[in-house]
This record gives structure tokens, C-alpha cells and sequence, in this order.
């Protein structure tokens, strides 16, 4: 079954799933707060503090906040910008007391006065130093955590760090992971009742998921939660492990098995509940992971579930998998958000969720019950979700096995990534940035096993011979009903990635996109009723809160992160068109109010490439430079060196025109800091070749300018 309860008999019960018509009400629990950091992410009615991620421990992402609304948003203006430095600047912000909180680059936290953006103090983890070979994974930070005079973040080498907020200064630190795991933090730390949960990302490697509960005010470990199971001759933590691992097959062990907690949670104080959702198994495809002379099988528990966990002990009170035996990279990463709806006249405790697979569900968040799930986007892998299973209705050959080709909707990517959906009480609606994408997946490698340098890129390193090409993708916001499994309007946009959602109670919901605009649509129809020109691309979710009676909207601008959430090696050739490069594009804080009157200088135009005159291509160095780009390098750097994000676009960068440079950075290790790994392993040949394709790529992007200033009508990119 899809989802089920372990009491703490050896029996497990399964429970029946419904489908039962629904209506929306406002409102999540509420809990008796022991202090004044509990009350506002319990509830926090006023509005006045953005305290955690999706700001109460509902998670909806939504401010009750109505001084802005439909009716005054015209004026609605820049009251200040605050200019950041190069990297990753995905980060939604935090606000409590008149401060803001937010990080960038590699986990380095900044303290913001919100009335005037005067920066108050920084902290720098130097995760770049530390991380070692698992700066090669991913590098970012999408959020932080506060709680009773403390603000935490996870960085790239696995620390939890509790930094003073008033001072900046650490109070304590603990190591969540061993460094030789092929994980890193990227997601926002959560803190419900005094504990800090954290998990990492770490399927492009190797890895078995878990997450962890510390306390707060000591950083002392109070219990762990692992979410596959590990090896049987080891012995199974606890039932719940022994029950998953009889849906894994052959030895998963050896690969970790996968189902990090990347991203989603949320907390039910009523109940003391924990809620997170869960990655994909590694390698993506079941048969390199769960396999054996009866060929791959198994649901491989507890990988694309939602999983309830008591917050006192961290024991296991149920399930819900949305993709049995996944095999796609379709995550439960994605948000898990709280709120109370009516059903059949009665008041029902639910969760709504919207993961990559394309289907949006509607949980009993006491029960695990399926309420209901229908698609919110083009979905080609399923038909549906059985009702009575709660299984999908999977396509036939739609799992890639043999070599074959298997082209799908949604990818990997996701029909909607890790930017933030909303739920508005006020309207019933989730609002859900989403994504139309098609890609194709093959598998014909033979004895494939993970690389272990971590040094590979791309599909290569995450899926074992799984492979995916391309095409051009589109998204949009959708407004949805999780009471009538249904769209009420919809926005499209032009591209794939498009930046998390703020809902408030002026009945207005904000946007950011990649062609730098910052949106505001009416909650209830969808029109646009204001728009400013950030003069940047937005990934980020904005956040609202209340400074001295005013209400305030912040929002940070920038690309950064890399695999998967800008995804370069797919997005680049597609983004170009919108003049984002790395160096030049605008990182900063924006905050809005009514009345702002500043301004923004123009966007900067992407520097010309960078070429060597006295380049001469060689074939064979070309085409083993370009199969070892594609290998080492793209996943940050882009397919073909066309770059976009947090990193340079290297066609536009001198570096590779001076030999030892390069050599100082990519394999000496001279830019750690800022988050490019030291690949010390590389030959000479192999490093010349790199740099060889680079080249020949500048020259390339040279002759096309060239051509495109002359008045050729062919641009650049």
C-alpha cells in the first residue's frame, strides 16, 4: 500500500484510502506556546514577523498582512535596495523585531535593519574551505532558521551552525554528516518546539537519507530519523526499518539507497507531528538500485513519500509514497503545506502538496488518508491515482529499461521545483510556480557503479546511464483548488524556471521571474495589478512583514545555486536570451512599501568573450575536451560553456586564456572559497583539453557577436 501506520505492536495497519469532495476553510492549528519564538511560528496572527521558512510551522507561505491590497498596490514602490556580492542569492529572507535575515554565496548569513537595509553584521561559515570534494555536488543556500534569539544554517560540508542574531557571532556548531558522505546542505534548517530538524541533499551521489533533531539552544542531538533502510547483516534501526526494507530488492545498500530530505517539512504542534517529504532513490533508475534475479521490484520505501514523524522521538506514525519504485527523479521534496478544510460538513486537518510528478494531493495530515490527487500539470508517465490504492496508474513502458528511449512529462526537473508554492486561507487556493518540460531517458550502461571521485557532472554522476536530452520548456502560475482538484486561473510565462510565491491577506499574490520582472496578481482572478522591473532574474520567494506599523514586501534577485535548481546544463542555451551572465547580473535585497520612490540603475550588458589570438583548434583535443566539459563541468558551467546562474559563463572569462591561471583554479584550488572545487586528479592533457573547448567556444560566441553586431538579425548566445 501507498501509505500506512506502525503501532508500536509488531503489526502494521494499513490504512484505507479515500476520495471525498472538499472546501476550503481559513485557518492550521494552533499550539500553547512556551515562548514568545513559539507563538509566532505557531500561529502569529498579526502578521508583524516572518520568522521561519514558510513563516508559521504550516508552512503556506502566506502573510496576513492587508495594508497592501488591490486597491493600493498601484502605489506600491522601492522603499530600498541593498547591492550583494557574487553568488548565490536564492535565499528567502527572514524578518523578526525590524530585522532581516537572509544568506548567500556558500551559507554566509547577513543581518539586515528592515526599515533601511543598513547591514548590521555578517557571519561566513567558510564553507567553500571545508566542503572538499562535495563543493563538486552543489553549492547555495535556499534558507535559514530562527528561533529565540538564534538564527541557524546548514552549508555545504554538512555543519549546523546556531549563530547569535543579535550579534552575529557562532553559538554552536555540530557536524550532520560525515564528510566522505557524498552530501551537502542546501535547504532551510526548520525549528518546531525547540528542536532544529535538518536533513542534506545528496542523490547526484551516493547516499542514505536520514534527518535529525537537535536542540536548539545546545545544538545536543535528541534523535534521528533515517528514511531507507541500510544494510540487513547491520541490523534495522528501528520496526519502521525493518518494515521498509522488505520493499527493496538485490543489495541497495551499496549505493545508500537514496530519499535525502533535501527540502519540504512542516510541524503540527497538536499533534507533535513532523512532516517531511523525500528525494528520489540513487541511482535514479530502479533496476541499478533494487534489483535482483527476479530483475528490479520493490516501492523501496521510504524514497518520494511524505513521512509523519513523532517530534518528541522521532518514531515513524505513517506514510504516503507518491511514486512507488520511482525511477525518474520525481522527489517529495517539494513543499508540504498545512491547512484545515471542510469535508462532507466536517472540519478536516489536511496537508497539500504538489511534488515533481505532476500530481497535486491532498493528505489527512492525523491519519496519512488520501483525501484526493488529480494532475496540475501535463503528466505522460501516469494516467492517475487510483483511488482505492493510491497508487499511480503508471503508462506502459514508461519505466526505461533494455536501452530503450522513454520521453516523458514532467522530468526531472519537475512539473513544480523546490520554489515555494502558497496557500491562501483567505482565497482556498494554492498558488504553485509550475513547470512544463519534456526529456527523454535511456539506460544502457552495463556494470555501471557511482564515480569515486565525485567528480562526475550531469546524469552521469546521478543516475547511472541515465541520460536526458531536452526541449524547449515553459512554465507558469497556477492558481489551484485543492477542494475541487482544479485550475481557477493560471499565468503562463515564457520560461521553465520562475521564482517562489508569496500569498497575503490583501488578496495579492507576488512573483519574481527570470526576465526580472516582480509581479503582484489578484489572488482570486489572476490579473495583474503591478509590476516592477527588478533589473534581474528572481528565483527567490519574497517574504512580507510589519516594521513600525508599515507593511513591507523583500525580495532577493540573482540566479544561483547549480544542480538542479538553475540547472545550467539544460536551461543555459534557453536563458541566454534574456542577457543573464553570471558577473553582470544584479544581486540584491529589494524591499518594497507603499509609497517607495527609489530606483534601480539600468542592467549591465554581458561582457564580449574572451578569446585567444593566437588559438588554433585541434580536432582531437576538441572533441576529448568537450566529452570531459560535459563530464567535469557542465552541470555547473553549463552544456557547450553557455553559462548562466551563480557561476561564470567561461566563454567571457580571461581565466582560460592564461594557462596557469587555469591550472591555479581548476586544479590548484585558488577559488574554493567562492565555491569552485579543486579538481587536483586532472592530467595535464586532461586540463589542456578543457581549456581547449573553452576556447574554441569563445570563438565560437566572438564570431556570432561579430556577426550579430554587423546587422545580421543572428543574436548571440
Amino acid at each position: 500500500m501507498i501509505q500506512a501506520v506502525l503501532r508500536r505492536s509488531p503489526l502494521l495497519a494499513v490504512l484505507a484510502l479515500l476520495g471525498l469532495a472538499l472546501f476550503a476553510l481559513p485557518g492550521c492549528s494552533k499550539v500553547a506556546a512556551s515562548s514568545g519564538a513559539a507563538a509566532i511560528l505557531a500561529d502569529d496572527s498579526s502578521g508583524d514577523d516572518w520568522p521561519g521558512y514558510g513563516r508559521t510551522y504550516g508552512e503556506q507561505h502566506f502573510s496576513p498582512l492587508d495594508e497592501i491590497d488591490q486597491g493600493n498596490v498601484a502605489s506600491l514602490g522601492l522603499a530600498w535596495s541593498m547591492d550583494l556580492p557574487l553568488g548565490n542569492t536564492n535565499t528567502q529572507p527572514l524578518a523578526i523585531d525590524g530585522v532581516l535575515y537572509f544568506a548567500t554565496g556558500l551559507s554566509i548569513v547577513h543581518a539586515v535593519d528592515a526599515r533601511t537595509g543598513k547591514e548590521l553584521w555578517q557571519y561566513d561559515p567558510q564553507a567553500g574551505e571545508k566542503a572538499g570534494l562535495n563543493l563538486r555536488f552543489g553549492w547555495g543556500v535556499r534558507g535559514i532558521a530562527w528561533w529565540d534569539g538564534k538564527v541557524f544554517t546548514g552549508t555545504q560540508d554538512g555543519r549546523l551552525i546556531a549563530i547569535d542574531a543579535a550579534s552575529g557571532k557562532p553559538v554552536w556548531s555540530v557536524q550532520t554528516f560525515p564528510l566522505e558522505n557524498a552530501s551537502y546542505i542546501s535547504g532551510a534548517p526548520r525549528v518546531f518546539d525547540g528542536k532544529v530538524i535538518i536533513g542534506f541533499g545528496g542523490t547526484t551521489g551516493p547516499s542514505r537519507g536520514y534527518v535529525t533533531a537537535y536542540d536548539a539552544a545546545s545544538g545536543k542531538q535528541l534523535w534521528r530519523f533515517w528514511t531507507v533502510p541500510g544494510d540487513p547483516a547491520k541490523g534495522f534501526e528501528n520496526e519502521a526499518m525493518e518494515m521498509a526494507a522488505k520493499t527493496w530488492a538485490g543489495e541497495w545498500w551499496k549505493y545508500g539507497g537514496g530519499g535525502d530530505v533535501w527540502n519540504a517539512m512542516a510541524y503540527d504542534g497538536e499533534t507533535d507531528t513532523v512532516f517531511i517529504g523525500t528525494g528520489s532513490g540513487y541511482p535514479w533508475n530502479r533496476i541499478r538500485r533494487s534489483a535482483d534475479e527476479n530483475g528490479d521490484r520493490g516501492d523501496n520505501l521510504f524514497i518520494c513519500s511524505i513521512v509523519a514523524i513523532d517530534g518528541k522521538t522521532g518514531a515513524y506514525k505513517w506514510h504516503y509514497q507518491t511514486v512507488p519504485g520511482e525511477t525518474w527523479d520525481f522527489d517529495s521534496a517539494m513543499d508540504i503545506e498545512l491547512a484545515d478544510l471542510e469535508i462532507g460538513g466536517k472540519l478536516r486537518k489536511v496537508l497539500i502538496h504538489a511534488p515533481k510528478n505532476g500530481f497535486f494531493y491532498v493528505i489527512d495530515r492525523q491519519s496519512g488518508e488520501l483525501v484526493s490527487a488529480e494532475a496540475f500539470a501535463t503528466v505522460t508517465w501516469a494516467s492517475g491515482i487510483d483511488e482505492r490504492t493510491g497508487r499511480p496508474v503508471e503508462a506502459p513502458g514508461v519505466r526505461y529499461r533494455d536501452g530503450r528511449m522513454v520521453r516523458i512529462k514532467p522530468t526531472g526537473m519537475g512539473a513544480h521545483s523546490w520554489m515555494p508554492m502558497a496557500f491562501s486561507p483567505r482565497t482556498g487556493l494554492a498558488y504553485i510556480p509550475t513547470i512544463d518540460f519534456e526529456m527523454g531517458y535511456s539506460d544502457a550502461s552495463e556494470g555501471w557503479e557511482p564515480p569515486a571521485d565525485r567528480s562526475l557532472s550531469g546524469a552521469n554522476n546521478i543516475s547511472g546511464g541515465v541520460f536526458m536530452g531536452g526541449v524547449p520548456a515553459t512554465g507558469s502560475l497556477l492558481a489551484w483548488s485543492p477542494v475541487k482538484q482544479e485550475k481557477v486561473w493560471e499565468v503562463k510565462h515564457p520560461t521553465q524556471l520562475n521564482g517562489g510565491v508569496l500569498a497575503t491577506g490583501g488578496n495579492l499574490v507576488f512573483q519574481g521571474t527570470i526576465d526580472g520582472w516582480f509581479t503582484a496578481y489578484a489572488a482570486d482572478t489572476g490579473k495583474v495589478v503591478w509590476r516592477f522591473d527588478a533589473k534581474a532574474p528572481i528565483l527567490a520567494a519574497p517574504i512580507s512583514y510589519r516594521v513600525d506599523g508599515r507593511q513591507y514586501v523583500t525580495v532577493l534577485t540573482g540566479l544561483g545555486m547549480n544542480h538542479p535548481a538553475s540547472a545550467p546544463a539544460i536551461n543555459g542555451p534557453d536563458l541566454q536570451k534574456y542577457g543573464i551572465d553570471p558577473r553582470t547580473q544584479a544581486r540584491r535585497v529589494l524591499t518594497f512599501a507603499i509609497g517607495g520612490k527609489q530606483g534601480l540603475p539600468p542592467r549591465e550588458t554581458p561582457p564580449p568573450a574572451v578569446t585567444d589570438p593566437d588559438f588554433v583548434a585541434d580536432p582531437d583535443r576538441l572533441e576529448a575536451g568537450g566529452y570531459a566539459f560535459a563530464v567535469h563541468c557542465a552541470t555547473c558551467h553549463g552544456s557547450l560553456a553557455i553559462g548562466i546562474g551563480g557561476v561564470p559563463d567561461l566563454r567571457r572569462s580571461p581565466m582560460p586564456v592564461a594557462r596557469g591561471i587555469f591550472d591555479d583554479v581548476v586544479r590548484g584550488g585558488a577559488l574554493v572559497s567562492r565555491g569552485m572545487p579543486a579538481f587536483e586528479e586532472f592530467s595535464e592533457a586532461k586540463l589542456e583539453n578543457i581549456r581547449h573547448y573553452i576556447l574554441s567556444q569563445a570563438e565560437e560566441l566572438r564570431t556570432r557577436e561579430s556577426r550579430a553586431s554587423a546587422g545580421d538579425g543572428k543574436p548571440a548566445e
